[in-house]
């Protein structure tokens, strides 16, 4: 399989679409080529699973922090490395959005164009930045800046309208605001996020969420975890039960835990023999007289071994000897659905 973009063999095997930005033999040139070292972090990622093939989402994400997306030469290193075929690497890789299928930009901003982001202008932030770089939804910019692309949902509703850069959160954005955002990106600034760590880039998020430090020493990697944030309104409700002196109800002392559901009454597990009945009926019984809802009932009496007597349902009857009996009316033929004598 080719190492580059745009390679017919590798879109046929994998279903990545692995248009470039640039098209031109310079910019295919630049596509950084996953390198021995590579391989072994990916054997490093392999080694923290019980299962080899467990390791193959952070596999994707290494991909994705060396070339920018996950390339053809990508799906080809995760299933050799794994025993798995390149459809198999494939169907992962494009079931989950955060696996880019085209080359992404140095950084990719997500507007969240959902319910209540989109009543509060989510819609017109995207319709914006769209004019602004000349793109659409998982397009880059021709400067190769920016991938942008509309989000179902970015689980911020607190912050509505939410914009992300490398899944780093930028709240309460409105058109102006978002456009700026953008503009500094193309300027190669790195606008520190409402909350959560400084700003890096596409590549650099990828390999931290491929479980390898992005940063260059603990010291950097410690300031990041530990970097001011903003969480008023995820907040809220704690600072109004301080002020209030509200706090949730003690639970009772000496609460006794629920014992373990084993799924079936007790009676069930063990059969007492008492009852002048086969295991299989007593054990029947027992599911009837537990269940806690109409439905839940019914579908323990027509499993009861007695089912079709007293539990309500017909036994079948008995065929004759030598084949099946067949409904008056049904003989062959006589439906006027198919040949036979009328």
């Amino acid at each position: 399989m080719s190492s580059l973009p745009g390679s017919p063999e590798g879109a046929a095997t994998t279903g990545l679409v692995d248009t470039p930005v640039d098209s031109s033999p310079d910019a295919l040139a630049e596509l950084p080529p996953l390198t021995g070292q590579t391989r072994l972090e990916a054997r490093e990622i392999i080694a923290r699973y019980p299962q080899p093939r467990s390791a193959l989402l952070p596999m994707l994400h290494l991909v994705q922090s060396v070339q920018g997306y996950v390339s053809p030469e990508g799906v080809a290193l995760c299933a050799e490395e794994l025993g798995l075929t390149k459809a198999e690497v494939g169907a992962v890789a494009t079931f989950y959005t955060m696996y880019k299928r085209r080359p992404t930009g140095r950084h990719l901003v997500s507007v969240c164009t959902n319910t209540l982001c989109n009543v509060l202008g989510g819609q017109r932030i995207y319709e914006a930045l769209c004019t602004d770089l000349g793109v659409h939804h998982d397009e880059t910019a021709a400067d190769g800046s920016v991938t942008l692309e509309h989000a179902e949902c970015l689980a911020a509703c607190d912050y509505a309208p939410v914009v992300t850069v490398d899944y780093e959160f930028y709240d309460q954005q409105d058109v102006d605001s978002a456009r700026e955002l953008v503009a500094a990106l193309r300027r190669g600034e790195k606008p520190h996020p409402t909350r959560g760590a400084p700003l890096t880039d596409f590549r650099g998020v990828s390999r931290q969420l491929a479980g390898f430090s992005q940063w260059a020493d603990d010291d950097a990697a410690e300031a990041a975890v530990d970097a001011a944030w903003a969480a008023g309104p995820t907040l809220r409700g704690v600072h109004l039960a301080a002020e209030r002196g509200e706090t949730a109800p003690p639970m009772p002392a000496g609460t006794p835990a629920e014992p373990a559901d084993p799924g079936q009454p007790r009676e069930t597990v063990r059969p007492s023999g008492r009852t002048g009945e086969t295991p299989e009926k007593e054990a029947g019984d027992a599911r009837v007289a537990a269940a806690d809802t109409p439905a839940e009932e019914a579908g323990t009496r027509a499993t009861h071994p007695d089912a079709g007597s007293e539990y309500g349902r017909g036994r079948p009857r008995k065929q004759p000897r030598g084949g099946t009996e067949t409904p008056a009316g049904r003989e062959p033929g006589t439906s006027g659905q198919g040949p036979g004598k009328a």
